[in-house]
């Protein structure tokens, strides 16, 4: 069973939270970041290279500095405030019609080295090491990862009453997505969530945030190693984590383009499609599991694969990333590494199709591909076997907002 525990969260007053929270540190490069940065932005932190004329390299040493500096600044002037106790909370995010409500507790780094913390992707030693950096330096955890959990019922009913009740914020940020945050401090209930994780709760998935989860944990061992009293209850031996039941969110498409026919024409590479698929033109939009739909040459077109072209029976060869990577990008484009080659990009399913269209028509790319997305029950299932699905297969759409909470580790 998974180990949770309640924190005293630093984070901003309500009067200026829109100032202070921000886009995911990754989800905007640092001219993005610097233009949309305001005076209290979180961006100042999370991102520090854009306080610097011209931007620095984000790995330069008074970028790491700055980020300290900031953080210590943004506590002095008082736009990030510790709450006065240990406490849950509950993160409401909006897209559309649909509403998830994840908690926001903080997870035990041993849960990860043990495989209860649950991954799906593999993780790249170099970005793992840049995150690392920024919660060693810190102290913290500035932004939070992003968890799911198989729905637990007596869960579901604390988060509903307290969802009832009035909330400390709600705003809606710059992709008209609504973010709404509510703290649960009475006692018992604290001490109910905590029973009911501890008692109840099997596993937790990474659904985002696979380098924050190992880089946090990576901390966590590296200061007990250097700790000669350790004693298992330190702070550092947690992170910080938003929970979601697993029915409440959905995954989205993760779509690719490629910028050449690998020396083929358009009519040859049709051809060669046939081999595999049932190849016609058609919608835009994929009809289901093992239908793929194709922008080339100005026209969409429909790809469904012939049976005996995959293992059923594999819960990884069945993904619809895996077919088109076996029999489309390796076997006839000749990409064989997705984490390398420069040949293919990665368009999430927020962008819309529309944006496939636009890049090959531009010229920069010569084909997209739209795939139809993986549902939360194949990721938990291939978590669960321990087996790790190709790169770039879901998209989780909305992001984290960050700011809202840090957790400290002292």
């Amino acid at each position: 069973m998974v180990r949770v525990k309640p924190f005293a969260a630093i984070r901003p007053p309500k009067n200026i939270t829109t100032e202070v929270a921000a886009p995911p540190y990754d989800v905007l490069n640092s001219e993005e970041a610097k233009q949309m940065a305001g005076e209290k932005s979180l961006l100042h932190i999370t991102k520090p290279e854009i306080d610097f004329d011209p931007i620095l390299p984000d790995h330069d040493q008074r970028v790491y500095d700055k980020a300290v500096e900031n953080f210590k600044t943004w506590q002095a002037k008082g736009w990030l405030v510790r709450d006065s106790k240990p406490c849950y909370y509950v993160y409401a995010q909006t897209m559309g019609e649909r509403t998830q409500y994840g908690l926001v507790l903080c997870a035990h780094t041993d849960d990860y080295a043990q495989g209860i913390i649950k991954k799906h992707e593999l993780t790249r030693k170099d970005k793992e090491d840049d995150r690392m950096i920024h919660v060693r330096i810190q102290n913290a955890n500035i932004e939070p990862v992003f968890f799911s959990y198989k729905d637990n019922a007596d869960l579901n009913e604390i988060v509903a009453k307290t969802v009832a009740g009035p909330s400390e914020f709600r705003f809606i940020d710059e992709n008209n997505f609504g973010h709404e945050l509510w703290v649960i401090d009475d006692d018992a209930t604290i001490a109910r969530i905590t029973e009911l994780f501890t008692n109840e709760v099997d596993a937790f998935y990474v659904a985002d945030g696979h380098h924050r989860t190992a880089a946090a944990a990576r901390v966590g061992a590296e200061k007990r190693q250097n700790n000669p009293n350790h004693t298992g209850e330190e702070e550092y031996n947690y992170f910080m984590a938003v929970c979601f039941p697993e029915t409440q969110l959905k995954i989205l498409d993760y779509n690719r383009v490629v910028k050449d026919l690998n020396g083929l024409s358009e009519a040859g590479f049709l051809k060669a499609l046939e081999n595999d698929f049932e190849v016609k033109e058609g919608d835009c939009h994929p009809s289901g599991l093992h239908n793929y739909t194709m922008y080339l040459g100005g026209k969409w077109y429909s790809l469904t694969a012939k049976a005996g072209r995959y293992d059923d029976s594999d819960p990884i060869g069945v993904l619809d990333v895996t077919i088109l990577s076996n029999l489309v990008l390796d076997k006839i484009l000749g990409i064989k590494d997705l984490r390398t080659d420069k040949r293919i990009d990665f368009v999430g399913g927020i962008r819309g199709l529309g944006e496939l269209q636009r890049r090959v028509d531009s010229g920069e790319m010569k084909v997209a591909f739209a795939l139809y997305p993986v549902s939360m029950r194949q990721l938990i299932n291939i978590a669960d076997s321990g087996k790790i699905m190709p790169p770039k297969t879901t998209w989780f759409e909305p992001k984290l907002r960050s700011g809202l909470a840090i957790h400290t580790l002292d």
